[in-house]
């Protein structure tokens, strides 16, 4: 038989049947839980769902803020053996939309400040039939509570997170499902490699996984610890951070609804005392920027004991800067959605500024060539990845599933070198696809976001390391005929629009024409060349856009 596992059970019932109950399993300004008290909320979600007809297997979409209500949902999800299926914020109602009908979702979660763009994403997505609608989070700044929910359409049914718990609470039949390690647990929505969203199907024995081999390999983790992310959940980097780690070492989570700045983020250290900070190297360039005193993160003044970058390669440059000034080594690593978390970093007293590090342990990669072959050290090549908690593929997308996953092997679409010593090196990508601010971004998306413009006849997106080498989406674009007022701010207010802010271009470049290859294809490294140039040029034509 199928060895039976839980990922639910494992995270939080484990440690109040071993007598752990009474610690403080989440806290954070939207509230705090023992880890008996998430027990006991994770069971009444999952009692409510149960009644609301919640199917083993079945997909639940959930956009909402970090907060205990969408942790318990996570859990409680994979608890009654449903697929959780946490989605970016930051999507619009039009995204939110595609990704409902694309996991075929009938059951969708939302916290309130984000209602209106799910009432807007519902509408357009007929096959979804029951909305669970939380609170505003407290904690969240500047958003009201409370109030009457939008207009959903009259097909879907309308459930109040508070009362759908309240009546779970009176439920008696409170036992897991009988998933196995096999079983779906957890879909994780990423453009990766390509630009079309696609759900990365992850299992329980997954979790399982990542949530021992990083800690205790890397982090050396305990109960005595408390994860502060900067990475929300819906993010797996944010998943494993603030969810998985704390959970199954039986630490705290410190869970911020907020949206993350410098200013913030040294308050909630400061209040909540994080001795694991997690970001991504683009805030470790704002953190320093914001010239906090250097006593606000390490010892003595300080809580955190290490800080975590993944999302995109860490800058040398800021590893030194933020280490000297605030006495806190930051441990660069390399994972994916597909992997789940980590599975390259660097180590405590061990680090190597400007490569991911080494193999976490359990985890066995490669480089090799256009025809398969591992190339020798120093030799630039494709990075791929045996992974125990690989990802079993992308739901309904065979063709991009077989080129990624190749049996054992993950294809990362990562170009590294490996040294002498076995460290890594990000070179770049195998494709045209951005990483800004750790966030795939589809090229084609923006462009095709700009090219609804009146104003654009032509638009190429692609990106530039700033001055700290951090990498941003940039346009160049030929404006229509008859329009020379058309601006670069317009432009990206108008992506801004249509799009997640964080696939806007930082920046605009108007040029007279596209280069293309004889077949009429866009040159797209000629495109960066002239990007670079019209950058380097004071007197260019780019408008810089904050």
């Amino acid at each position: 038989m199928p060895d039976p596992l839980n990922a639910s059970t494992y995270l939080v019932d484990r440690h109040v049947s071993e007598g752990r109950g009474e610690r403080i399993a989440v806290t954070g300004p939207a509230g705090t839980l023992t880890y008996a008290g998430l027990a006991a909320r994770v069971r009444h979600v999952a009692a409510g769902l149960r009644e609301l007809g919640v199917r083993p297997e079945e997909r639940v979409v959930m956009v909402a803020s970090d907060s205990p209500d969408l942790l318990a949902m996570i859990l409680a999800v994979m608890r009654i053996g449903a697929v959780a299926v946490p989605v970016n914020t930051m999507l619009t109602g039009g995204e939110l939309a595609e990704l409902l009908h694309d996991a075929r979702a009938r059951i969708f979660f939302v916290s309130g400040e984000f209602a209106a763009a799910s009432a807007q994403a519902a509408a357009a997505a007929p096959e979804v039939r029951d909305v669970v609608l939380g609170d505003v989070p407290a904690g969240l700044p500047n958003v009201p509570s409370g109030g009457e929910p939008p207009t959903f359409p009259p097909r879907i049914r309308v459930t109040r997170l508070a009362e759908m718990t309240a009546s779970g609470s009176r439920y008696g039949d409170h036992s897991p499902y009988p998933t196995w390690a096999d079983s779906p647990a957890l879909w994780l929505y990423t453009s990766g490699t390509t630009g079309q969203a696609k759900g990365a199907i992850h299992r329980h024995a997954n979790i399982r996984y990542v949530a021992q081999a990083y800690p205790r390999d890397v982090l050396d983790i305990t109960a005595n610890d408390r994860c502060y992310s900067v990475a929300k959940l819906f993010f797996a980097y944010g998943l494993g951070n603030s969810a998985f780690f704390p959970l199954a070492a039986g630490a705290t989570t410190i869970l911020d609804p907020a949206r993350p700045t410098p200013q913030l983020v040294a308050e909630r250290v400061s209040e909540y005392r994080p001795t694991l900070l997690f970001a991504v190297p683009s805030f470790y360039s704002a953190l320093l920027a914001a010239q906090l005193p250097p006593g606000t993160f390490a010892p003595p003044s300080g809580p955190v004991r290490l800080a975590v970058s993944a999302g995109e390669t860490l800058p040398a440059g800021i590893y030194r800067r933020f280490r000297d000034q605030f006495g806190v080594e930051i441990l660069d690593g390399i994972g994916s959605t597909e992997a789940l978390h980590i599975f390259i970093s660097n180590r405590a007293g061990l680090v190597q500024p400007g490569t991911s590090g080494t193999p976490v342990t359990g985890y066995e990669a490669a480089i090799r060539d256009e025809e398969g072959r591992e190339v020798p050290d120093g030799a630039p090549g494709d990075l791929y990845l045996k992974a125990p908690s690989a990802a079993l593929g992308y739901w309904c997308r065979t063709e991009v599933t077989r080129k990624v996953f190749q049996g054992e092997w993950l294809r990362t679409g990562d170009v590294y070198e490996r040294s002498p010593d076995g460290f890594y090196t990000c070179l770049g990508r195998t494709t045209d696809m951005i990483k800004a601010g750790g966030i795939w971004v589809s090229p084609s998306e923006v462009e095709g976001r700009l090219l609804e413009h009146p104003g654009v006849a032509q638009a190429a997106v692609v990106g530039l390391s700033d001055a700290e080498g951090l990498e941003l989406p940039v346009a160049c674009v030929v404006r229509a005929p008859g329009t020379p007022g058309t601006t670069a701010p317009e432009l990206v207010g108008f992506c801004r629009e249509g799009l997640a802010a964080f696939k806007r271009p930082r920046t605009v470049l108007f040029v007279e024409s596209l280069p293309t290859t004889a077949t009429g294809k866009l040159r797209r490294f000629a495109v960066r060349e002239i990007a670079r140039a019209l950058l380097a040029d004071q007197a260019g034509t780019g408008v810089q856009v904050p």
